[in-house]
């Protein structure tokens, strides 16, 4: 895109978009797109998380590519598209909210796409923030938008988890430097670390002997280390702000929450099931997963309930 505005006035220009389409494009009788579903990844994700709908997307399944086409963007502040590490701008680059996210989307939509509604949006995680905030914001945007293992707000544990990757970062004395140290790269391993607990199901760690743990941990560190710092820290700002409780009533979409029993990010009790009587024209599904949060990648075992709601577009 040739520019983009931040909500707070900032503007960056020569604004870089990844992404990638599948599918089967439709169009209308003006020549526009009618069965565009968006997938929104989740935090630091990229385009590539639209894999996780895969397995469902052959002839005669719930997302069959010869009926919909598909449209994931790497999210703005995720590295390869707009970002802290992709601009260079690192600690300077514009701090940006959910809502920036969703500005962010539309506008590449249309410039790209002349797409300025779309049948639906399905988002993980934080990209179920994403969806709900565009669905308030926009409530004509979406017929539709499917909310995997996420919430309408960052509260209670969620906050000090989001609020301790916070502190390990800013208390390192190089993140203000704005260049990348071996100190800040100690700091980033530590503060990824202290998500590693909020992946995989409690009974899933406890399953694993000690040992097991240790190599887990360690792999999962050095894989996150390949996260730049400052996309870390921007993303874990925007999130911790996320608070849409009172707007959900003016959501127009049909909405279907998939949330996890074991997901210890946002347990059903607390997010899914209140977000579920605080939506309207809302449905919920309940996963049993000891993938817990990361459950999304086995959509599958929910295909028929899945189908039901898509018989509806």
């Amino acid at each position: 895109m040739s520019s983009f505005e931040f909500e707070n006035g900032e503007v960056l220009k020569d604004v870089k978009v990844e992404y990638m389409t599948f599918g089967t494009p439709i169009y209308d009788e003006q020549g526009n797109i009618e069965n565009a579903i968006v997938y929104c990844h989740g935090s630091l994700g990229n385009y590539s998380s639209m894999k996780k709908i895969a397995p469902l997307a052959c002839e005669g399944d719930v997302f069959d590519e010869n009926k919909y086409f598909f449209i994931s963007l790497t999210s703005l502040g995720s590295p390869n598209s707009c970002s802290p590490s992709t601009t260079n701008l690192n600690s300077k680059f514009p701090k940006y909210s959910i809502l920036d996210v969703v500005n962010f989307q539309k506008q590449f939509l249309k410039e790209k796409f002349n797409i300025e509604h779309v049948l639906g949006m399905i988002g993980n995680s934080m990209g179920g923030f994403v969806s709900l905030t565009s669905a308030i914001h926009f409530p004509d945007f979406a017929d539709f938008i499917i909310l995997g293992v996420s919430s309408y707000k960052v509260a209670g544990h969620d906050y000090v988890l989001s609020k301790l990757v916070n502190e390990i970062i800013t208390s390192d004395p190089d993140y203000a430097k704005g260049e990348l140290t071996y100190s800040l790269l100690r700091s980033s391993r530590l503060a990824n670390l202290a998500e590693f607990n909020f992946g995989l199901s409690k009974k899933a760690l406890r399953n694993m002997s000690n040992d097991e743990l240790d190599v887990e941990l360690e792999n999962f560190g050095n894989e996150m280390m390949e996260i730049d710092i400052y996309d870390l820290k921007y993303c874990n700002q925007s999130c911790m702000m996320y608070d849409v409780e009172n707007d959900l009533d003016k959501i127009k979409s049909k909405v279907l929450i998939i949330a996890c029993k074991q997901d210890p990010h946002f347990p059903p009790e607390l997010d899914a099931i209140p977000m579920n009587e605080m939506i309207d024209d809302s449905e919920l599904i309940i996963m049993d997963s000891d993938l817990g949060h990361l459950c999304f990648n086995e959509l599958e075992t929910i295909s028929d309930d899945l189908k039901r709601f898509m018989n509806n577009f």
